[in-house]
């Protein structure tokens, strides 16, 4: 049986019982078994069951929201040793985007989330199928963990409540300003234009789903770029094309253009890579700067909300 951990905001707990309804078949088949905090009896040592439960877990949830990136326990304690453990492979961390934050970010901004491309349980129409996304997401960790990892000699239980330390009070000020190499940056790049690309899609579906009269279109031209047309009535009233690249700029960068169907040299508008210290951000140009005061830099979802602000300004 897989244990799993839950790791989350107080703020979210509403949201966290209804996600661990929802894995109740999973523990009924004994393929799961859960723990999260609400679990620790009177009088225990709470640092100490909360690190022993975090080290013996396989399977551990990040239950993201603001709430959780501005939890220090959640992300200094919790969240850095989950890491560690996804990173030796004595874990898998699995991010469940409750709510929109800027959470690709953060250090495990690269890893799968759930629901399906990272979209918030809050976002969705019916929240039940959230869930049922991430249960299944959940089952398919489980089952792989179980196939794939070899079986380890663990010592007694006592022998590993002695051994681990407890999360004690320590300061959070702990970040330092770190080095992205060429390859971090490409990733990031590439991450940052199909992120951006999944928004456009989900965003013209719900967005033709609320308004009957009006249709869009989007298309992948290739794998660095794609254009997106909305018709009011039939009309043409607006479109884009995006792509990420140097082409005959020379600088790495997701462009945006106002014209039609076919890729060009040309451009409206541009987001470079910028290093924020420990993170990467986008820097746009500001040729459309359309929100008053634009920001220096933004998060792959500031930088899409962006975008998406210049393609639906003519029907606003």
């Amino acid at each position: 049986m897989i244990s799993l951990f839950f790791s989350y905001s107080h703020k979210d707990e509403d949201l966290r019982n209804e996600l661990e309804t929802h894995l109740a078949l999973l523990k009924r088949q004994g393929i799961i078994s859960a723990w999260h905090d609400r679990r620790i009896i009177a009088g225990s040592e709470i640092n100490q069951i909360i690190s022993l439960e975090l080290e013996t877990s396989q399977i551990i949830l990040l239950l993201v929201s603001a709430h959780f990136l501005a939890s220090d326990y959640c992300y200094e304690k919790e969240m850095k040793r989950a890491i560690e453990k996804h990173q030796d492979g004595t874990a898998v961390v699995i991010p469940v985007i409750l709510h929109p934050c800027d959470w690709q970010s953060a250090p495990f901004g690269s890893f799968r989330a759930t629901p399906t491309d990272g979209k918030p349980v809050s976002m969705f129409a019916n929240q039940q199928e959230a869930f049922s996304i991430i249960a299944k997401d959940i089952r398919e960790a489980a089952n792989q963990f179980i196939t794939t990892s070899p079986t380890k000699n663990y010592e007694s239980l006592e022998n590993v409540v002695k051994n681990i330390k407890p999360i004690g009070d320590r300061s959070s000020n702990l970040r330092i300003k770190r080095k992205f190499d060429d390859r971090e940056r490409d990733d990031f790049l590439e991450n940052s234009f199909e992120y951006i690309a999944r928004y456009f899609a989900n965003s013209l579906e719900e967005l033709s789903g609320r308004n009957p009269q009006i249709k869009t279109r989007f298309k992948r031209l290739d794998e660095t770029s794609f254009s997106t047309i909305i018709y009011d009535r039939g009309d043409r009233v607006t479109q884009c094309i995006i792509w990420y690249g140097k082409r005959n700029t020379g600088i790495p960068g997701i462009y945006y253009s106002i014209t039609g169907e076919f890729p060009t040299n040309s451009y409206n508008e541009a987001l470079s890579l910028i290093d924020a210290g420990n993170t990467l951000q986008l820097k746009p140009l500001g040729f459309q700067m359309i929100m008053g005061h634009m920001e220096e830099s933004l998060s792959q979802q500031g930088a899409a909300e962006y975008y998406w602000s210049i393609l639906i300004r003519p029907l606003q």
